[in-house]
Order: structure tokens, then C-alpha cells, then sequence
């Protein structure tokens, strides 16, 4: 069943809201915890945007709609979205979903602004209805290599599960890492976490990264390995994030830390991101995620724009380029990116971090670009 509105009356359809509508993972196989955070940063910034009167006065609401992490209900949502009248769409957090809810937005005429998802691919087509704040997928994984052979590692083994997604980082890591190192795919299709560790030790990896689904596989697969005396020295990494969110180390404890990961996020806050940070942190009864960010900076993007161009569907589509926001985590701007083609923020501050060993509640940044 569709997910409600975040709030009452957000389907109103007497033109008394400007109506956004909101793609957010809330439900399982969807990362649920994900999608909360996303929420909460949506929400936050509808009512910050509210409380300064609205859009040309007209109170703005969101209408969500839960994906769980399926690109077929992702469209059907866009469809009903329309049908409703919202001025715009956004959200989503995975790539495989984003993909194919800009391309119906796109097909519709509705802007689509994207909050979340990196597949560089985010539409079939270049167009100039759809935006992205999170910095490509090719971009922040390649400053991902590069931390690797920083840090010594040319031998890479990857667990990886069938999905575009990760088949596209397994070819940025391969074609980044193919000068100086290699990278070994094995198919967890196939393999228990048992059997991977034994793989592991015959490929003489000194790194392994998990191009896998939270919680499972990924759960079991770092269990298996920092069990294995034979393992003790290799590296684990996540580079799409998992060790970001609360579960990873409530469900992994001191087997979670040390595991290096791809957040979208400055080395300090300004003052907006650390007084957004800190009501964020309010209204999740804990630290808030580069997800949560990005959920806030979609709202303050989608704002500038109906007050400066309308609400009609049809004029945000071409005003991307005329964007300037002071968002959470920097100035945004959007433009045309060799390779994308969608209009991008290019690029917000991406890091290399992981959760500090000796404290795995504090987070470690370990590289910046």
C-alpha cells in the first residue's frame, strides 16, 4: 500500500499547497534506516521552508511514497505523483530506483531533483528535467581507489551481488586500480561467507570490499572474516556507506570499526550544516547521516527554485543551471558534467572515513577530495 503523507492534508488538491512529491525507502528489502534519514531531512526543511512563508505564501507539503527499494513501485509512485499535481520529485537513496523513477519524471515533463542516489547512468537520455545533489558514482569511487593505493593495497578482492550498481563500482574500482593493482569479483551467489574466506586466502587479497546488501550478506561476510586468523591483516572496506548507520555497529559492535566508507559530507560543518545537524539530531534521537543532509539540501534547492521561477512543472525543468543555494554542506550549483547526463552538483565534499576502533561511536577521516 502506498506510504501516507508525512503530514495531514499533504493531498489536498484545492491549490491551497504547493505539493513536492517524495521517492524514500521505508520498508524492507528497501535500507530502511536510510530512508528515515532522508525523511527526517526532507521534513525538517518543509517546515524551516513553512515557518519563512511558505512558496509566494502557499505552505509547501510532501507527499511520500515508499519505494522499499523496488524500481516498479518507484514508477508507479511517479505516476500517481503526477496525476496528484505535485510541482516536482524527489528523494530516493538507491541508484537502481532513482534510475528508473527520473526516467518516468522525465518522460511525464515533471523535474525530478535527486537526493541521494550516484549511478553516473541516472536517466537514459540526457535531459534537462533532472537534477542531482550526490556527487556521482564514478567520482566519489574513484577517490575511493585512490585511498587504497595510499594505503598499500593493489591486491583487491570484491564480494559482490548481481545489480547495476554494483557492477558499475566494480568496473570504476578495476579500471582506477588497473595500472598499479588487481581486483578478483567473486560472486557471493555462489560462495558462503566460509567459502570467501578461503577464496580470499588463496587470492592473497590484502583488501576486501563488500559490494553487498545491508544487513545481509554484509553482516555475516565481516563476522567470517575477523574470526579468520588467516584474515587478521586484511582490510575491509564498504565504499557505498553501510558502517554510516546506527545498525552497523549496533549489529557488529567492535567488528564493525576500521572498515573504510564513502560519506558526502565536509571535514566541519558551517553554521547552517551544524545548526541543521543539531535539529536533525533532535528529531532522529541520534547523529544524522550525509543522508539526512542531502534530504535537507533537496528541500532548500526545490524552494529557491518555485520561488524564483513558479510552480508550473514545466519552468523548474529548465532552471537548474540558474541555481545558487547555500546548502548544508556547501554552495550548490548545478552544471553540465562530461559523462552525466543529468544536471549535477559537481561535486559535494566527499570523504574516505571509517569508525574508529578504539571508539567505534566517532568516525575517522581518513581522506578528503
Amino acid at each position: 500500500m502506498p506510504t501516507p503523507p508525512s503530514s495531514p492534508g499533504a493531498e489536498r488538491v484545492d491549490g491551497s499547497t504547493v505539493r513536492i512529491g517524495a521517492l524514500v525507502p521505508l520498508s524492507r528489502p528497501g535500507w530502511v534506516e536510510a530512508g528515515r534519514h532522508l525523511l527526517a531531512g526532507l521534513e525538517l526543511a518543509v517546515q524551516e521552508v513553512n515557518g519563512t512563508g511558505g512558496i509566494a505564501g502557499r505552505p509547501l507539503e510532501l507527499v511520500v511514497r515508499d519505494t522499499a527499494a523496488d524500481p516498479q513501485r518507484a514508477v508507479a509512485a511517479v505516476d500517481e505523483l503526477a496525476r496528484l499535481g505535485v510541482a516536482a520529485v524527489a528523494g530516493e537513496y538507491h541508484s537502481v530506483v532513482a534510475r528508473a523513477a527520473a526516467t518516468r519524471a522525465d518522460t511525464l515533463g515533471l523535474p525530478f531533483l535527486c537526493s541521494s542516489a550516484v549511478l553516473d547512468a541516472l536517466t537514459e537520455q540526457p535531459t534537462d528535467r533532472v537534477a542531482r545533489l550526490a556527487p556521482a558514482q564514478s567520482h566519489g569511487w574513484q577517490l575511493y581507489a585512490d585511498f587504497l593505493l595510499g594505503a598499500g593495497h593493489s591486491r583487491i578482492a570484491v564480494a559482490a551481488e548481481p545489480s547495476v550498481y554494483w557492477a558499475s563500482g566494480a568496473r570504476i574500482l578495476r579500471d582506477r586500480l588497473a595500472p598499479r593493482g588487481t581486483v578478483a569479483e567473486l560472486d557471493m551467489r555462489a560462495l558462503s561467507s566460509a567459502d570467501l574466506c578461503g577464496e580470499l586466502v588463496g587470492l592473497r587479497a590484502t583488501a576486501l570490499l563488500l559490494l553487498v546488501g545491508h544487513p545481509e550478506p554484509a553482516v555475516s561476510i565481516v563476522r567470517s572474516v575477523r574470526r579468520d586468523q588467516r584474515l587478521s591483516k586484511i582490510l575491509i572496506g564498504a565504499p557505498a556507506g553501510q558502517p554510516e548507520f546506527a545498525t552497523w555497529a549496533s549489529s557488529l559492535g567492535d567488528d564493525g570499526a576500521g572498515i573504510p566508507f564513502l560519506r558526502y559530507l565536509p571535514e566541519r560543518l558551517g553554521p547552517l550544516g551544524a545548526r541543521v545537524g543539531a535539529a536533525l539530531r533532535a528529531r532522529l534521537a541520534e547523529a544524522p547521516s550525509f543522508v539526512a543532509f542531502e534530504g535537507y539540501d533537496t528541500v532548500a534547492v526545490l524552494a529557491a527554485v518555485l520561488r524564483s521561477h513558479g510552480t508550473d512543472r514545466a519552468r523548474p525543468a529548465g532552471t537548474w543551471q540558474h541555481v545558487a543555494v547555500e546548502g548544508t554542506r556547501g554552495r550548490i550549483r548545478f552544471s553540465r558534467t562530461p559523462g552525466i547526463g543529468v544536471w549535477q552538483w559537481a561535486w559535494a565534499p566527499v570523504q574516505v572515513v571509517d569508525r574508529d576502533p578504539a571508539e567505534p561511536t566517532r568516525f575517522r577521516v581518513l581522506r578528503a577530495g
